[in-house]
């Protein structure tokens, strides 16, 4: 049984499972090079829309996937970031990418610490990874804030045939630091 399709909040942002209206941000993000330079490159509009019926469909078949990043002041969709761990995947991975006009805002860890908790919570996880790019120098930095290190080599599947550098931390590793009050 899947857990129930969540709305999370945090100061700033609304994280919820795509829907429809997300596609035309969610494409012009996808033909971003830069955006997409650590993801694998650029995805013509057509594997863009792939992509996005994949997460659409990860929500219905597995109770989760990444959820569409929306500013509250705006409505403005920003990016998306969630829980993610399709087949072959090596491991259970929060990961995250916002769109390049709302970088340096904090929008990433803000959106990845309450996408742990609610991964550690009602997935029951024991362990979050971030799949990084070696060179993705602002993803790293992301990680490092939300209390992770570096933790293993890892290899993303086909089609993108990627090796990554794994990141995280353990479920008891989080409660500690969220207990001790740091904030992400």
């Amino acid at each position: 049984m899947t857990p129930p399709v969540p709305r999370l909040e945090t100061e700033r942002l609304v994280l919820r499972p795509p829907l429809p209206e997300d596609f035309e941000d969610f494409a012009a993000f996808s033909a971003d090079a830069e955006a997409m330079r650590h993801l694998g490159g650029v995805q013509p509009r057509p594997v863009a829309w792939r992509s996005f019926v994949g997460l659409v469909g990860s929500w219905h078949v597995r109770g989760y996937a990444f959820f569409s990043v929306i500013e509250k002041a705006t409505g403005r969709w920003v990016g998306r970031l969630g829980p993610w761990m399709p087949e072959g995947w090596p491991g259970t991975e929060v990961g995250w990418s916002i769109a390049r006009p709302f970088w340096g805002r904090g929008y990433a860890p803000e959106g990845a610490a309450a996408a742990i908790d609610w991964a550690f919570d009602t997935l029951g996880w024991t362990e979050v990874v971030h799949a990084i790019d070696a060179a993705n120098t602002n993803s790293k930095a992301v990680a490092t804030k939300l209390g992770s290190r570096y933790l293993r080599p890892g290899r993303l599947p086909a089609p993108l045939d990627l090796d990554v550098e794994l990141w995280g931390q353990s479920r008891e590793e989080w409660r500690a630091r969220r207990a001790g009050g740091t904030p992400a």
